[in-house]
């Protein structure tokens, strides 16, 4: 699936249940008081043109980019909800180090009242599991694909930092490394359509800046 050439929205899939856009590096999904521009609301008026509603099924962190799931009606946002652990989200990462060729990193997280993440032994904590694999490593940065067993907020940036390979450019969570923007993208999403029972699958290939980094040709 080729995106469109809206100049605003960066257009995956649509259809009259669902959009699937994609999220540039900060960028908040939703408005906050913070920030109060957003993907969502360039959904909206981007939705409200056509008289559609706009729901958010998920959201990806700030300083995170890749495809976001939108539904168009409050139905169709709760069965994906609802069915969310059969929906299959991918990422891309380039982290400090060089990584074992594959882990699986588990571990409990809790959030401060300042909404910092951390790592903890306290099993009242969210249990949280990460599972990645190296597709390629020179002396300086490995390039992972990502899968989250679990979805917790920030949980792949607290698990590589506490891997002792944070992903390169987060601010929050890792190193001051000079890049200006956090190199973790939410590059594939696979599922099948509430409604319509057809598969829905969008797999993003690894960015040009990505593969400089780490010297490779991986597509």
């Amino acid at each position: 699936m080729k995106k469109n050439d809206n100049k605003k929205l960066n257009i995956y899939f649509e259809d009259k249940h669902l959009l699937i856009v994609y999220k540039e590096g900060g960028l908040s999904t939703i408005n906050n008081d913070k920030y109060k521009d957003s993907l969502y609301s360039k959904v909206y008026d981007y939705l409200h043109k056509k008289n559609q509603k706009v729901f958010v099924v998920h959201r990806l962190d700030r300083d995170t980019s890749g495809l976001v799931i939108f539904a168009k009606s409050e139905k169709v946002k709760l069965m994906l909800q609802n069915n969310w652990e059969n929906v299959e989200r991918e990422y891309i990462a380039i982290v400090h180090g060089n990584t074992k060729s594959e882990d699986i990193i588990k571990s409990y997280l809790k959030e401060t009242k300042t909404l910092y993440t951390y790592y903890t032994n306290d099993k009242n904590g969210k249990y949280s599991e990460t599972k990645y694999t190296k597709l390629f490593s020179n002396n300086n940065y490995s390039l992972l694909r990502i899968n989250l067993i679990t979805g917790r907020k920030n949980q792949i940036r607290v698990h590589m930092s506490d891997n002792k390979t944070p992903i390169l450019g987060d601010k929050k969570y890792g190193k001051k490394d000079g890049f200006r923007k956090m190199m973790l993208l939410a590059n594939k999403i696979d599922f099948i359509h509430p409604i319509t029972k057809q598969r829905i699958l969008i797999n993003l290939e690894i960015p040009d800046n990505y593969k400089k980094v780490v010297g490779c040709s991986e597509r």
